[in-house]
């Protein structure tokens, strides 16, 4: 990728980031990331409590992206072939013909996925790390760019059921939105006092350049220093005395491939340590499993790795001579 190309992917970004924020109020890094994972081709998790904008900036994010888009609300008695389709049989030429399900877009909303129960909830997991669904025995590709926006209410709450591993990893991001300050409280009441500003907005990329832009972030300079870095960390997940299972190879990749993108969204060819550090934490945290005696001492995930992320050591001649460059 040249320094060219990467600054018209910022100013791309940076429109879709500006349509959003006509309706997401004061969450700039959240919305940021967001875009790293569509730039990277990969999906997020949103998990929050209810009423925090969750739903709204999945919608926005949609609304800005000329996509094809379906929502799906996941409740207890949602089956599998509620998101997948199904045959069904045509009495006008005795012959059985698929019905496309909602998974059948290029941005689908899995609305409080964790309201479904495990068995539904892992109709998605081909869709999201192959790209394609198999129905009846008959596989199906799904249109491209294909990513999923999912949201889910921590669990503790009532009616909820834990997203398993396997597919929790394949979520490239896990975001928190958390609550408004009360000046961005103010500008929300202002702002949705009449009518909702989601209902005014309107694609500003195409699915063709989205998929150009996926593509030219793919070849975003990683040094070998950087990618040493990379591995530090990951094995570092692995050895830590607080976590039982470390992050795997798909961590791995995940992380490198989302460092490239976030390097794109601020304008440069090239990545830098601070690209790592800073997406080290929301790439990584769900993927890992702390010790059951952990837990009981009040750790968790983040905790751990911002303890991984300030031991590790960050490759400072290679950051310095990416500047340089």
């Amino acid at each position: 990728m040249t320094s060219e190309i990467a600054r018209q992917i910022r100013d791309t970004c940076n429109t879709v980031r500006e349509n959003v924020e006509r309706v997401i109020v004061g969450k700039s890094e959240a919305v940021d990331l967001v875009i790293v994972s569509i730039l990277s081709g990969g999906h997020i998790l949103l998990d929050d409590v209810p009423g925090t904008g969750k739903t709204m900036l999945a919608k926005s994010i949609a609304r800005s992206l000329g996509c094809s888009f379906r929502r799906i609300q996941f409740t207890p008695d949602l089956l599998p072939s509620d998101i997948t389709g199904t045959h069904i049989f045509n009495q006008s030429n005795s012959e059985f013909e698929y019905k496309s399900g909602p998974v059948m877009a290029q941005i689908v909303l899995a609305d409080e996925i964790n309201r479904a129960t495990p068995r539904t909830q892992s109709a998605l997991l081909e869709a999201m790390q192959e790209h394609q669904i198999t129905v009846e025995g008959e596989t199906l590709p799904l249109p491209e760019p294909f990513m999923v926006l999912a949201t889910q209410n921590p669990i503790e709450l009532e009616g909820t059921f834990p997203l398993p591993e396997a597919q929790l990893d394949r979520f490239l991001l896990k975001l928190k939105l958390g609550y408004p300050t009360a000046d961005d409280d103010r500008v929300i009441l202002n702002r949705f006092r009449q009518k909702s500003p989601l209902d005014e907005l309107s694609p500003v990329v195409g699915a063709e350049e989205i998929i150009k832009m996926q593509a030219a972030c793919r070849e975003v300079h990683v040094s070998p220093d950087i990618e040493d870095y990379v591995i530090r960390l990951v094995h570092a997940t692995r050895e830590h005395e607080s976590i039982e299972l470390g992050a795997s190879p798909r961590a791995m990749l995940a992380l490198y491939q989302a460092a490239q993108a976030l390097a794109a969204l601020r304008g440069r060819d090239y990545v830098i340590p601070d690209d790592v550090k800073y997406l080290a934490g929301s790439v990584l945290a769900h993927r890992i499993v702390l010790k059951a005696e952990s837990y009981l001492r009040g750790g968790d995930a983040e905790r751990a790795l911002k303890e991984i992320t300030d031991t590790v050591p960050v490759p400072v001649e290679a950051a310095a001579g990416a500047e340089e460059g």
